[in-house]
């Protein structure tokens, strides 16, 4: 961030802020995430300052609605960085921002996945993970703060899906027959509709920080919305999201284990077969969302390798695709 920026937040801030250090953090392909070390009162705290990177995807949240969302579901109970501050006038750093305390853990996809100790050991972070979404999904239309989120009444989850997926494959540079198979598929195997529940949309290893004992925070909360409680368990549970690593729920643990304390801990019985449907689901929409961050780099929007590198998985999700399908 420079100075012109940093200035325009340490005015914006509590007289009683003080910054000490500030830097970007790694990772984040969608948004900025900028490391805070501040004095409040003297005491020292630990803070996270999030905002847009140059670019983002057109179907993510603003930052003040993500900052809802937390507040949200830190008031249920979810294992969320605690939201302290937004700022909604772009003159202060150039867009958007809020503030949340920085949690201590780890984030790191293939470190989780090749330990067996963090989190408590694999049993003890996938019946963790079971029980954060549960708790996730108490969330209900009508909550307070989140009339910004409009369910669709006339059109189930899978449906709503089908043609928001067709919708960004309508805009591509290249047909994608594969994917446009694989919406058919689900169509013709569509779920019953149940009832909504806040579907976080991004739940899986990399967007869930924790340390030697337990879960700490889950991030990312961009593409939450309301959905069927079997969408994030799909998205959880799909190959693409385990690095690797045999153990099916996000390359952590077993099935039974998520599902168990998933069940224990909301009262709601898992269907394994939606699961599945939904894991063919996720898989599409990563291949969406591959196609989107690599049209970033394409279009010159946003010069990045990473970016551009993250469109050629896009065969290989399309081979999980035809596998998970046939």
């Amino acid at each position: 961030m420079d100075e012109t920026r940093s200035q325009g937040l340490a005015r914006w801030l509590p007289e009683a802020v003080v910054i000490e250090a500030m830097s970007l953090m790694s990772g984040g392909a969608i948004q900025q995430n900028w490391r805070m070390d501040v004095l409040v009162d003297g005491e020292p705290e630990a803070w996270v300052l999030r905002t847009d990177s140059a670019a983002t995807l057109s179907h993510s949240r603003p930052r003040a609605e993500e900052f809802a969302l937390l507040q949200a579901a830190h008031a249920a109970g979810v294992a969320v960085p605690e939201p302290l501050l937004l700022c909604e006038d772009t003159s202060v750093i150039g867009g958007v921002f809020f503030i949340m305390r920085r949690v201590a853990g780890t984030a790191t996809a293939h470190r989780i996945v090749r330990s067996e100790t963090l989190g408590g050991g694999r049993a003890g972070l996938t019946a963790a993970l079971g029980r954060q979404l549960a708790r996730i999904h108490r969330i209900r239309p009508g909550h307070a703060g989140l009339e910004f989120l409009r369910p669709h009444p006339h059109r189930a989850p899978m449906q709503r899906f089908v043609a928001e997926m067709r919708a960004h494959l309508d805009q591509d540079r290249a047909p994608r027959p594969i994917l446009e198979w694989g919406l058919r598929h689900l169509e013709r195997h569509a779920p019953e509709a149940g009832p909504l529940v806040l579907c976080h949309n991004d739940f899986r290893t990399g967007n869930i920080m924790v340390d030697d004992h337990a879960v700490t925070g889950v991030l990312d909360w961009e593409f939450a919305g309301w959905g069927d409680p079997h969408e994030d368990l799909g998205w959880l549970c799909a190959r693409c999201w385990r690095f690797a690593s045999p153990h099916e729920v996000g390359g952590i643990g077993e099935r039974a284990t998520l599902y168990g304390a998933y069940t224990a801990e909301s009262g709601q019985a898992i269907d394994p077969a939606q699961v599945r449907i939904w894991e063919i689901a996720a898989t599409i929409r990563w291949a969406v969302i591959a196609l989107s961050q690599a049209e970033r780099h394409i279009s010159g929007a946003e010069r990045s390798l990473e970016l551009a590198l993250t469109g050629h998985i896009v065969p290989e999700l399309e081979l999980d695709i035809m596998r998970a399908v046939a």
